[in-house]
């Protein structure tokens, strides 16, 4: 591996963290002005505070009316001493009988992300507008009726990890215990996502509802985690949770595998997502005409003679190795001399910056269907995202305005869309249900997190959701790691998948979004009522 390589693999490796109607006012919070005393903007925070709302959103052509809370939930080390307050906006039905609607928690991942991608992109009352594979152009923005909000079959509770948002951490400045280290960490968060739940549960009287998870990116291992100390640690069996975009096993990481030299199986699972693109952007000099079944081949392959040429190493003889190469590059529109300078092994960063160089362009990560000028003809990797260059303009703005005018709050705090204090402090050491001591980043791992909840609850449902042309979670390694969970082999029926012709952010894509909320509606009114509850 070339010095060059090594240290692109160091840099994605900290990177990869950072992947993931109109309401009518009838309450307002009280908002600290800019010239207010840092004591008093302390105090603002130190105390549970929320803005009620009303609004009423149109689903398939079904008028909802529903009420809107935005607000925080102090949460408490075990001598009663606030640590922090984590910020939600939870939408309620107005009318429905909480013993029987089902309420989902949402968040996304990272870690340092806020939840405002699903809230503003896929299942909120209101939906900002992004083309769907280009660039956005700038402000101003349209906010629009979401006819794909979930209020049609749950009501939502939007959460911001601590540090994101509007979550604080309530340090002795604050008159608080809180430190970094007490949120931001994989079992911390799950932790502090377990007392947010139970407290908000507690707080509107939910106990008895359907309760699912709904996480994107981090937010599934996430999810993982939550469940198994919801179920194990509070005795709160979930009904069900939803996976979008997941990514449980981290030695899988198609981003990072040269931070771990001799795991190969990364690269096999991405090959059919680098495929999958090639065939988008029109890349091959053979293409199907569609991708299906086509991609089954890619499948086939990738896990088998691709695999196993991988593994064989330095024995690989050089016309078993050629013949891969001119293989691989027949499946992913790569020259053939480019597949074997890079050893067989190429990263996403790397196809992103090579698929599309003859063009003058690089290809998104989050989705590969966006594509952007190339900034540097010369390097091996990718310098941006144009995905997240195309939307997050639109996602920050529209939600800034969203939160102040319409929920009424936030004033002149400063609301956190990704932070990169969470992601830079993030401990990815991780102990595994049952074991005494915890592992580092590379192999940090919870799928025995997420099998250990399904088992201590066999009713427990999971469904996968996954873009075909997302080069940061690839949807093939997501059905690899849900078929290793650690569990017997019949719990395995409790798994739904679901795939898009999308990436990362299915919702980017109208026509995706609805085939997406079709999907977890089905799930939803599935799992909600399980045979058996009465």
């Amino acid at each position: 591996m070339s010095a060059r390589r090594l240290a692109r693999a160091f840099a994605f490796a900290f990177a990869f963290a950072f992947a993931l109607l109109p309401l009518s006012a009838l309450a307002r919070e009280p908002q600290a002005k800019p010239q207010e005393s840092a004591s008093r903007i302390h105090r603002y925070w130190a105390a549970p505070h929320t803005s009620m709302t009303r609004g009423v959103v149109t689903i398939n052509g079904k008028r909802i009316k529903f009420i809107g809370d935005a607000g925080t939930i102090i949460l408490r080390d075990k001598q009663g001493k606030p640590t922090g307050e984590m910020f939600y906006v939870a939408y309620m039905k107005r009318g429905g009988n909480p013993a029987r609607r089902p309420i989902s928690f949402l968040y996304n991942g990272g870690p340092g992300s806020s939840s405002v991608w699903l809230h503003m992109g896929a299942f909120g009352p209101m939906r900002v507008v992004t083309r769907s594979h280009s660039h956005t152009p700038p402000a101003p923005y349209r906010l629009v009726n979401n006819d794909y909000s979930l209020l049609d079959a749950s009501d939502l509770v939007f959460v911001d990890a601590m540090g994101t948002g509007f979550s604080r951490i309530l340090g002795s400045a604050e008159g608080g215990a809180g430190t970094p280290k007490m949120f931001y960490g994989v079992d911390a968060d799950g932790q502090a996502f377990a007392q947010f739940v139970g407290k908000f549960l507690s707080q509107y009287g939910r106990w008895n509802s359907p309760k699912y998870l709904i996480g994107e990116s981090y937010g599934t291992a996430r999810s993982a985690v939550l469940a198994n100390i919801l179920e194990q640690q509070d005795n709160i069996d979930l009904n069900g949770v939803v996976l979008l975009s997941s990514i449980l096993d981290f030695d899988t990481a198609i981003d990072t595998p040269n931070f771990n030299p001799g795991v190969t199986l990364p690269y096999a699972l991405a090959l059919p997502t680098y495929a999958a693109v090639a065939w988008y952007h029109k890349a091959l000099a053979n293409p199907p005409a569609t991708l299906h079944p086509w991609l089954d081949k890619v499948q086939d392959w990738a896990m088998g003679p691709y695999l196993q040429a991988l593994n064989r190493g330095g024995l690989l003889p050089e016309a078993r190795k050629d013949a891969i190469a001119k293989q691989m590059a027949a499946f992913t529109g790569l020259p053939v001399s480019y597949v074997l300078r890079a050893d067989l092994r190429v990263t996403g960063p790397e196809f992103e910056q090579a698929l599309l160089l003859p063009r003058g362009e690089t290809t998104g990560r989050l989705d590969a269907r966006f594509s952007g000028p190339t900034m540097d003809p010369l390097a091996e990797s990718a310098a941006y995202d144009p995905q997240s260059a195309a939307i997050s303009a639109a996602y920050t703005s529209a939600f800034n305005d969203y939160v102040r005018r319409v929920l009424k709050f936030g004033g002149s705090h400063t609301y956190k869309i990704i932070s990169s204090a969470v992601g830079n402090d993030w401990s990815f050491q991780h102990v595994l249900p049952g074991q005494p001591a915890a592992i580092g980043f590379i192999g940090t791992n919870v799928l025995p997190d997420l099998a250990a909840a399904m088992s201590y609850n066999p009713d427990l449902k999971v469904m996968v959701n996954a873009g075909y042309f997302d080069l940061a979670t690839p949807y093939y390694a997501a059905v690899y790691q849900m078929r290793q969970l650690p569990m017997v082999a019949r719990l395995q029926r409790n798994i739904d998948y679901r795939f898009y012709h999308t990436g990362h952010m299915i919702y980017v894509r109208p026509r995706s979004l609805a085939h997406l909320h079709a999907n977890i509606v089905q799930f939803i009114r599935r799992t909600a009522y399980p045979a058996g509850s009465g």
